[in-house]
């Protein structure tokens, strides 16, 4: 018996060593993939476009080559002594340089993730331990920093690889010290770190780090004495040099204030007593993580303080932010990857993908990278290594799997169903990024008006053979009622995002098992549906000329314009093959009739998918049959759910013993809070 267990062990073990041996090739290979990628992306780019702020300090006409200060265009904004460090790069050729340049930055990156994966705090598992390293190269390829340090030819890899390397590469106390002074020559805020080994006891490395950096602006001072007075008195170490201060890419607080309307003496003591706050208060929490045995944690803290109080934190100096991923924040399992998802995509996607263009939102939408390393510098709860909840976090609620009559249903048997609701940023954030993914993918999907019209006269004579086509009938029946029109022009224009997203609302908080799976069916649905987009671009009836309809919702439309309604500025007009209008709202027709326990509930449900058909059609904006279509994907949105996670339906629980002993509740009763039966309805 031990014998067999021994070896049934040393199977799974095996079966789990292998699994990881080749996510980990995979991951190499993307890693690998994504650099090759970035390295096209620059080298591709014709000259003048492509590493230009590096072409502005070294090129032919560059501030390191011209006589006078490297100060006076406003174009150069690193500290005289990365001038001094750059000038001699001036000789060089400019083609071989820009590969050299670009190259030799994707190795940087490379060397920072290394030295980042082997900083994890202890103890981590030994799948971690494997993935760890190609997982942060490629999350540090694909960051927005890294990015735009490589299209502007930067130096800001540099400084956190010289405090990585510091802090978890080299021992003793001198060389380390050096190190830190160098890179704080180079980003004068990186000198936050000095403070940081001070504080944690390591006092003659921080010495050292201040003499270092001491020693190479004094350097830098005798080389170019007016350059230095230039930036430290006159730019205060650099403040307004480059773009300007209150530009969207300038994520420190002073760019913040100057962005909300402060200015003058009462902006400059603000600022002073905010970074003043804000540097007491990361300092303490990243002395507190060091001690912890989080010191990558603390090095990234420390890092955000010294992006939020710079004078100026351009986008390419943000890449501390990302760092802070390492922390751990919440007790449950089903919260433990909010605070990473958060750092990820505000670190890989811009603003506008993260948040909507609403009014109330703009400055938060604006100063998304600024906050987050706030959140990491003042306010997320990281948990320290001595909480019980570290390494064992409170288990997520499950249902048991109920039995399907195909026998490879689910496909993916790990999906399991959860008992509980999701996490709200998390799903809001999820929610906004694949819809500003799929606006993207539709606008994308362009093709030629002729193209679109063949379509379209394909489907309109399909019709005719099926003897469907009503549009002509109903789009003038309907613009003889006024007040028809109006409704039908209201109702497509307006219902086609509310209803959906107050149907996933009302789940959300009655129905979260019900939730995860109406959401994922509607997503596939819509996927599905961008390859309809794609495929098959389709003029609408009220965009084919010589037919006769009327656009009851953009007004008269001018046919002689040649490239009329092949794209606007918010939408694809071609993308009408399948008609997501009449997708989404049978899908909440669908939902409700499922969902809702009363018989008229469903019965008004049905009633939206009535209208919302009618309207597409009564306004000339569909064909029917672009509804069909529509019906098509959500029906196989449906079908995709059901056979990649099994049967909506939960298992029943045995009914509870009689008599006093019997308990309360049970585990799947406490993750419906609504006191609902868990049973064939969910």
């Amino acid at each position: 018996m031990a014998e067999a267990e021994r070896s049934v062990r040393g199977n799974v073990t095996a079966d789990l060593g292998a699994r990881t041996g080749a996510a980990r090739i995979v991951l190499w290979l993307l890693v690998a993939a994504l650099a090759v990628r970035q390295m096209a992306v620059v080298l591709r780019q014709p000259p003048g476009e492509r590493l230009t702020d590096l072409e502005t300090w070294i090129g032919e006409n560059g501030v390191l080559h011209v006589a006078g200060s490297v100060y006076d265009s406003g174009r150069f904004t690193g500290t005289p002594f990365a001038g001094l460090v750059l000038k001699p790069l001036t000789a060089s050729a400019e083609q071989t340089l820009g590969v050299v340049w670009t190259f030799g930055s994707l190795l940087l990156v490379a060397a920072l993730g290394l030295v980042a994966a082997r900083a994890l705090p202890t103890p981590v598992s030994r799948r971690t331990t494997f993935l760890a390293a190609p997982v942060a190269i490629a999350l540090l390829m694909l960051s927005l920093p890294v990015r735009n340090t490589l299209y502007l030819g930067q130096t800001s890899i540099l400084p956190v690889l010289l405090v990585l390397v510091a802090c978890f590469a080299v021992r003793g106390e001198r060389l380390p010290g050096v190190l830190i002074g160098i890179a704080a020559a180079l980003q004068p805020t990186v000198l936050l770190f000095a403070g940081l080994l001070w504080l944690t006891g390591r006092r003659r490395a921080a010495v050292t780090g201040g003499a270092a950096f001491a020693a190479c602006t004094a350097l830098a001072a005798a080389a170019m004495p007016h350059d230095s007075w230039t930036y430290w008195v006159h730019h205060v170490a650099g403040a307004g040099l480059g773009d300007s201060p209150d530009s969207l890419a300038n994520q420190s607080l002073h760019g913040a204030l100057l962005r909300l309307g402060f200015e003058g003496p009462l902006e400059i003591a603000l600022f002073l007593v905010l970074a003043a706050g804000v540097t007491f208060l990361g300092l303490r929490r990243a002395v507190r993580y060091a001690q912890d045995g989080q010191l990558l944690l603390a090095v990234a803290v420390t890092g955000c303080v010294a992006v939020a109080v710079s004078p100026t934190a351009w986008q390419h100096q943000l890449l501390w932010v990302l760092l802070a991923v390492v922390g751990r924040v919440g007790t449950r399992a089903s919260d433990r990857l909010v605070w990473p998802a958060v750092v990820v995509l505000a670190l890989t996607l811009p603003g506008k993908m993260l948040l909507p263009n609403i009014g109330v939102l703009l400055p938060v939408r604006d100063n998304v990278l600024l906050i987050a390393a706030l959140g990491a510098a003042c306010v997320a709860p990281f948990l320290s290594r001595t909480s019980p909840y570290w390494q064992r976090p409170v288990p997520t609620d499950y249902a048991e799997p109920v039995a399907s009559r195909f026998k490879h249903v689910p496909l993916l048997p790990f999906w399991r169903r959860v008992l509980s609701r999701p996490n709200l940023l998390l799903e809001l954030l999820l929610i906004r990024v694949v819809y500003s993914a799929y606006a993207k993918v539709r606008l994308a999907a362009t093709a030629g008006r002729s193209t679109a019209e063949e379509h379209g006269r394909q489907i309109h004579s399909l019709e005719q053979w099926l003897h469907i086509d009503m549009e002509h009938w109903a789009n003038h029946a309907v613009v003889e009622v006024a007040w028809l029109r109006d409704f039908f022009d209201y109702y497509y224009s307006t219902f086609h995002f509310i209803v959906p997203l107050a149907i996933l609302g009302v789940l959300y908080v009655r129905r979260p098992t019900d939730y995860r799976w109406a959401r994922s069916s509607i997503g596939f649905a819509t996927v599905l549906a961008l390859i309809g987009f794609w495929l098959y671009p389709l003029a609408p009836p009220r965009l084919m000329p010589g037919l006769g309809f009327i656009d009851t919702v953009h007004g008269v439309q001018d046919f002689a314009k040649p490239d009329y309604g092949t794209l606007t500025s918010m939408t694809n007009q071609y993308a009408a093959m399948p008609s997501l209008h009449f997708g989404w709202s049978l899908w909440c027709g669908v939902v409700i009739v499922m969902l809702a326990p009363k018989a008229w509930m469903k019965a008004l449900g049905l009633l939206h998918p009535l209208f919302t058909v009618s309207a597409i059609v009564a306004t000339g904006n569909h064909w029917v049959l672009d509804a069909v279509g529509g019906a098509a994907v959500v029906g196989m949105g449906f079908g995709l759910t059901y056979v990649l996670s099994g049967p909506r339906t939960l298992r029943p629980e045995p009914a509870a013993p009689k008599g006093p002993t019997a308990e309360a509740g049970t585990a799947e009763d406490a993750g419906n809070p609504v006191g609902e039966p868990v049973g064939s309805k969910h």
